[in-house]
């Protein structure tokens, strides 16, 4: 049976594809009849090939490239790939981002610069990228967080920075592209449970994570599927007429009354 989302034979660009949201984002594609061409960091430990077979497994089509989202001459290597392997391009999706822990006393220059390279300046430069070969409409959506796009979070202000400073980007894009019915969004995961807010170190671990789903009204926390399909369905015709927004995908976490 034909799905009526649009997303049919359409091609979207994934920064960060190599594992979590945006490996999870590649198969929703697939499943939708859409093909993919995924970035992933070299140094990453994370096997893109998985990402490749999980999208086959679903027939449908991935191209891995290696891009560092830091370096503008990549990310418009990244996106040129759509045009090569597939011959368009219809969505453009920023899912590259790092996640470090550091206190005020602690934040260097170098710490701060680099945050803001990736998890900010690297979605400016994937979509700038990916906006110049977008021959008639598109949708672009990048992903923030609650912390920053909701919440503060300790030790983490740079990250914040980043999250919350992408959602006044998308918004101002929204106004920009809208004549060439472009679409710009961002989606806000909640608590999510993937490789990184699984390291210990700089995120919640296994522990903390388990610890915040008791708060959370759904009882627990997301998985990278959930956070998916939301960004699916901001790409798609069933959002049509959405364009600078943010959605909260949390189960609640954010409306919850404290206790």
């Amino acid at each position: 049976m034909m799905r009526d989302d649009g997303l049919e034979g359409k091609v979207a660009v994934i920064s960060g594809g190599g594992s979590g949201i945006g490996r999870a984002l590649a198969v929703a594609y697939a499943r939708a009849g859409a093909h993919s061409v995924v970035g992933y960091l070299p140094a990453d430990p994370h096997d893109v090939g998985d990402t490749v077979a999980a999208v086959e497994a679903e027939g449908g089509k991935c191209i891995p490239v290696p891009v560092d989202v830091r370096s503008f001459e990549d990310t418009e290597k990244l996106a040129q790939a759509a045009l090569d392997g597939f011959g368009r391009l219809d969505i453009s999706i920023a899912a590259a981002g790092i996640l470090r822990r550091a206190s005020l006393a602690e934040m260097t220059d170098q710490a701060w610069d680099d945050m803001m390279a990736v998890d900010l300046s690297g979605v400016m430069r994937t979509f700038r990228s990916c906006a110049s070969r977008m021959a008639g409409a598109g949708a672009m959506v990048a992903t923030s967080s609650i912390a920053g796009g909701v919440y503060g979070w300790e030790d983490h202000s740079h990250y914040a920075a980043a999250k919350a400073g992408l959602l006044g980007m998308c918004r101002s894009l929204a106004v920009e592209l809208a004549p060439r019915q472009i679409r710009v969004n961002a989606v806000i995961p909640g608590l999510i449970e993937s490789p990184q807010s699984l390291d210990g170190v700089n995120s919640l671990g296994k522990q903390g994570l388990d610890e915040a789903g008791r708060i959370i009204p759904w009882g627990r926390v997301g998985n990278v599927d959930e956070a998916a399909r939301v960004i699916r369905f901001m790409t798609s015709d069933d959002s049509a007429y959405v364009t600078g927004q943010q959605i909260i995908v949390d189960g609640g976490l954010t409306v919850r009354w404290p206790s």
